[in-house]
């Protein structure tokens, strides 16, 4: 493994936002942990150490961990490759699944035209990467506007792809319940030209549950508060996490048929809040801060900010972008926090475990 090198780009927005716009340069710093309370001890080493995993990537998403035996092996999604990475622990690296966001031929119709760094690219791959209870990946293919599910023999399942007749606009992030149903988000993400596209079918960006075969809106982003990327459940599945738009995060009770009741703000303001994120089983919840500098926000069940880890910028030229867009807990202890991170993958071993997505044990 190589010991990180690298630096950031700011830019405005939450992953894959059409908006992104290059700024002022950043400050150049190195890569920390920041203490904002005492508890953070239990949670991470302050010594800890960031290990690159990889990089040259196009824009990475959706890290999932995939238990295999006593060891296992790290997918994650490559927006502009259309690729899922498969990476062991032994550092071998390969495809998993190729045309995984895009299955079509029309790419002048397809995928949001954003900027990664200084450069132009189109998203076109996919996205959320999660497991169901049958150990089968659930995935989201932004362009194709689906949900897709990859069964043992390589075949691939269309779950969804429409409410009401009308096709999605582009899943977003994805997470599965225990029992199987299904939740997502849908962004505008996989059409050319986002929300002013001429083939948005629905006017609304929502966060919907798929159970038993049939799609329900639970929230839609009028009633949200803002635009839903990230998602994930409290380690009881009592709660679902939301982030509305680039400010707010939301923690919603999650009734026993699965529908969602209360919604209370869990937390405003601050980096780290805008993109993916996963809870420990300890109830913290790890959320990113998406297209600016490199940030995972790591807050207490109860909505403390417990501290940020903070991954390196530099201005050196050509500067690499590294973001923080998802976060999967993996290793055979459930110990390994893997972030992706734009052009890079890195991995910071923690003191707490994660909440597998996947089988249950």
């Amino acid at each position: 493994m190589r010991r990180l090198i690298g630096g950031a780009l700011l830019l405005v927005g939450a992953c894959g936002a059409s908006s992104w716009a290059q700024v002022a340069p950043p400050e150049e710093r190195p890569f920390s942990i920041e203490r904002l309370d005492p508890a953070l001890d239990e949670i991470i080493d302050p010594n800890a150490e960031l290990e690159l995993l990889g990089d040259r990537y196009g824009l990475t998403e959706g890290p999932v961990w995939v238990r295999d035996g006593e060891s296992g092996y790290l997918l994650f999604s490559d927006l502009i490759a259309n690729v899922i990475w498969k990476r062991t622990p032994d550092g071998e690296l390969s495809v998993f699944l190729d045309d995984a966001g895009y299955t079509g031929d029309d790419v002048m119709n397809a995928g949001t035209q954003t900027r990664r760094g200084r450069m132009h690219v189109l998203m076109i791959g996919p996205n959320g990467l999660t497991l169901d209870p049958e150990g089968r990946l659930v995935y989201c293919a932004p362009p194709d506007r689906a949900i897709m599910r990859l069964e043992p023999d390589g075949t691939r399942t269309v779950v969804a792809d429409r409410y009401q007749g009308k096709r999605f606009n582009g899943p977003n992030d994805v997470v599965v319940r225990s029992d199987g149903a299904v939740y997502f988000t849908d962004s505008d993400f996989g059409l050319r030209g986002s929300r002013s596209s001429p083939d948005k079918e629905l006017d609304f960006n929502g966060v919907y549950m798929i159970k038993d075969g049939e799609v329900t809106l639970l929230l839609d982003d009028r009633t949200l508060g803002g635009f839903p990327n990230g998602i994930a459940f409290s380690p009881d599945e009592r709660f679902l996490y939301l982030n509305a738009g680039f400010a707010r995060m939301m923690r919603y009770e999650v009734r026993p048929d699965g529908t969602l009741g209360e919604g209370t703000v869990f937390f405003e303001g601050g980096g780290g809040i805008v993109d993916g994120m996963k809870t420990d089983e300890r109830g913290n919840l790890f959320s990113t801060g998406g297209a600016g500098p490199g940030e995972v926000r790591i807050t207490s069940p109860e909505g403390k900010t417990l501290g940020r880890i903070l991954l390196p910028v530099s201005n050196e030229e050509p500067r690499p972008q590294i973001c923080a867009t998802n976060v999967a807990f993996g290793d055979p202890d459930g110990r390994g926090l893997y972030i992706t991170a734009c052009e890079h993958v890195y991995r910071i071993r923690l003191r707490t475990r994660g909440v597998p997505p996947g089988p249950r044990t």
